[in-house]
């Protein structure tokens, strides 16, 4: 199966274990694999045959921004839903969320998860984000 790579999306959100990270926000950086046919695309030379990444670029960082949960992993897998409902075509999607800079003393590395889902996950409930704490969402 094709694939189509879209690589560092970057989205300001309020996603976090602790309270100041729901208060304070980061940054976070997004990097998905979607698999689909893109022969068609290939064939034609047009946009309509194939997924617009602009569009989940877009749907990616507005639910980065406006909706947070307390764990990365529970973030990463309502990304993959977003994506797989954006378009049919697309059979599964890898997304690999980086937190840029989590708060941990003297640690200056990232964290990153690296979830694989195809459309079957669009069955399951996603956890409900958490409430709003200082009027960001």
């Amino acid at each position: 199966m094709d694939a189509l790579h879209i690589t560092d999306i970057r989205a300001y959100g309020y996603t976090g274990a602790l309270p100041e990270e729901n208060v304070l926000g980061q940054w976070f950086r997004v990097d998905l694999v979607l698999w689909m046919d893109l022969a068609p695309a290939g064939a034609s030379d047009q946009l309509a045959d194939t997924h617009n990444y602009a569009t989940a670029t877009l749907a990616i960082q507005e639910l980065i921004r406006t909706t947070p949960f307390r764990l990365i992993e529970a973030l990463a897998s309502e990304i993959a839903k977003t994506v797989l409902r954006l378009d049919d075509r697309l059979t599964q999607v890898q997304v690999k969320l980086t937190k840029l800079t989590p708060p941990i003393p003297d640690f200056t590395g990232q964290v990153t998860v690296e979830i694989k889902r195809d459309r079957t996950c669009l069955d399951h409930p996603s956890p409900p984000p958490i409430a709003d704490q200082q009027g960001h969402f």
